[in-house]
């Protein structure tokens, strides 16, 4: 298993990643890919090899008062075997000084994980 930050370079294996997940996933590969190429660019984002992209985070920086994880994803046929984890103890190992949150609507996943709920996010509506 090799963690490195992204680069451009893996950006046809992570979209290939996203869109093998399903209509969840549909907007950051279809409707709103150049959006979310942006926001590739313009955050902290890890993949994971194991012969291939198999798993990624991308999270936030909100500076120095926390960083937020958006997106973890790890490929159906690597799960089971920490990846996730492991992407996630990454920002830790590379952040250690700063709160690691996750924005999430798998909370089964992270209390499993044995992280703590620290809050909810609502939506705002006009």
């Amino acid at each position: 298993m090799i963690i490195k930050k992204y680069t451009q370079a893996d950006e046809k294996a992570l979209f290939a990643l996203i869109e093998q997940e399903g209509v969840e996933w549909a907007e950051y590969y279809d409707t709103k890919k150049e959006q979310y190429q942006k926001a590739l660019a313009h955050s902290i984002t890890y993949v994971l090899y194991e012969e291939e992209l198999c798993g990624y985070c991308r999270c936030r920086n909100d500076d120095g008062f926390g960083i937020y994880i958006y997106d973890l994803l790890v490929d159906k046929n690597y799960r089971g075997k920490s990846y996730g984890r492991a992407l996630m103890q990454q920002i830790k190992r590379d952040y250690p000084q700063v709160a690691v949150y996750v924005m999430s609507d798998v909370n089964s996943y992270y209390e499993k994980q044995g992280y703590a709920e620290v809050g909810t996010i609502f939506a705002v509506e006009l």
